[in-house]
């Protein structure tokens, strides 16, 4: 265990216990999510990828979207 995570874990200990039992649910929850994407990205196929990639492609060509660089510089400098 890290000890990032021990002084977290230090920390909530002193809290009341029903706010712990909150705490421990969301990060629970986090936990299921987590694996549960690693799952399915884990199940992806190169082929997959691929025909993703294509698709976006097709769609960056068509206007119908746009790369995520300019849509990040396009909303950081508040256009």
């Amino acid at each position: 265990m890290t000890q990032l995570l021990k002084r977290a874990i230090a920390e909530l200990a002193k809290l009341p216990d029903d706010t712990q039992d909150a705490l421990a649910t969301r990060i629970l929850a986090d936990l299921e999510d987590e694996q549960a994407w690693d799952q399915r990205f884990g199940a992806t196929t190169e082929e997959q990828w691929t025909r993703l990639a294509e698709m976006e492609q097709r769609e960056i060509a068509a206007g119908d979207s746009i790369p995520l660089e300019k849509f990040l510089r396009t909303r950081m400098s508040g256009e």
